[in-house]
């Protein structure tokens, strides 16, 4: 499938990309019942609307601050939480903390066109009045992983009093040339909306596809060399293979924010340039005020440095630190290394929990 015929996809393709994603499901499927899948802590859901439950993890802390999670919303959230060894969720409740997370659900396909407005403002403003009336906490900590860090960022800046502490992990926020391997698959397409209106909700298995043209190398031979070092170890092979589960447990990305993603942030870099509106109010990184870590993984070619570190330097944060993510064996795919490796576990996230100092209902 060639940059040419992105945007002519006939119904036969669309089909096959379709069926695609069922067949990735059901590998998915096998590889849980072969003992793969996560072991979630348990949670309460407290809010459920179109597209989002907002989780709250037991035991809850009495008295402790809260922390929201915030996934990227193309696969399901349980990579925070795949086994109590290397859970972030576990990790913020040793810590004290009340934990949230957004857990994203597939839109139904009759549902009206949602993008960065609704992701990113509307449903995470929603969590926030949920969290508040559940814990009394009028602000929280927000946390984001990739996309997840966008739509982190994006309410961090249009919510700064209601938020302590914004910690945004290998997160995309710098677009263009050396900030993002995408640039020339994005810039080969002529417009993404036509690609959104020929699917209306972008199937998994094409965003998958479009991965893994962009950076062959993360997405297949790191892959593939990671799980040949894991076989020495248990332990890394346990994760690498419930990772391997997680990674076929995916769901369509709705067009418009499909459209927004690629269109006003990977094409334009509207946020990174102060151009970015949401529900009528145009924000940059200068909007971003609260306490602020970014992790990058200097070796990333997916989200390299340059797509995160200019961001970071742009906000008013007072008060902000970059931290350095080294990489472990046994995470399958090194993205999404910051929430299931173990020395991430071990030093990463002992060192965030340092700086961001002890819990207080009272913030940073």
């Amino acid at each position: 499938m060639y940059a040419s015929n992105w945007t002519t996809l006939g119904p036969q393709q669309v089909q096959a990309l379709r069926n695609m994603d069922r067949s990735r499901q059901e590998r998915g499927r096998q590889l849980e019942q072969a003992g793969h899948g996560p072991q979630e802590t348990p949670f309460t859901v407290i809010l459920a609307e179109t597209g989002l439950q907002l989780r709250r993890y037991e035991p809850a802390a009495t008295g402790g601050p809260a922390v929201l999670l915030v996934p990227a919303p193309i696969k399901r959230a349980y990579i925070w939480d795949l086994a109590p060894a290397i859970s972030v969720v576990q990790r913020w409740q040793e810590r004290g903390y009340r934990v949230y997370l957004a857990e994203w659900l597939p839109m139904p396909d009759g549902d009206p066109a949602v993008g960065l407005a609704d992701y990113g403002d509307r449903m995470l403003a929603s969590c926030q009045r949920a969290i508040q009336a559940d814990s009394g906490e009028a602000s929280l900590t927000v946390v984001g992983h990739s996309l997840g860090g966008i739509l982190a960022a994006i309410y961090s800046a249009m919510h700064p009093e209601h938020v302590t502490a914004t910690v945004l992990l290998e997160s995309p926020l710098r677009f263009g040339h050396g900030a993002s391997c995408f640039a020339p698959l994005v810039k080969a397409t002529p417009d993404a909306r036509q690609i959104a209106d020929t699917f209306r909700h972008v199937p998994g298995a094409f965003l998958n596809l479009m991965s893994a043209m962009a950076e062959p190398q993360a997405f297949g031979w790191e892959r593939a060399t990671d799980r040949w070092l894991s076989l020495f170890d248990p332990k890394a092979l346990a994760t690498h293979m419930q990772v391997e589960r997680w990674s076929h447990d995916e769901f369509p990305l709705p067009g418009k924010l499909f459209v927004d993603i690629v269109e006003s942030l990977y094409r334009n870099d509207d946020f990174m340039g102060g151009r970015l509106v949401i529900n009528g109010r145009t924000i940059g990184p200068a909007d971003l005020r609260s306490p602020l870590i970014s992790v990058v993984d200097f070796r990333s070619k997916v989200i390299p440095p340059d797509a995160m570190v200019p961001f970071h330097e742009a906000t008013s944060s007072a008060r902000k630190q970059v931290l350095q993510y080294h990489g472990d064996i046994g995470v399958n795919l090194q993205h999404v290394g910051v929430l299931a490796g173990r020395n991430a576990h071990a030093t990463l996230w002992p060192t965030i929990f340092d700086w961001l100092g002890a819990p207080s209902a009272s913030g940073a």
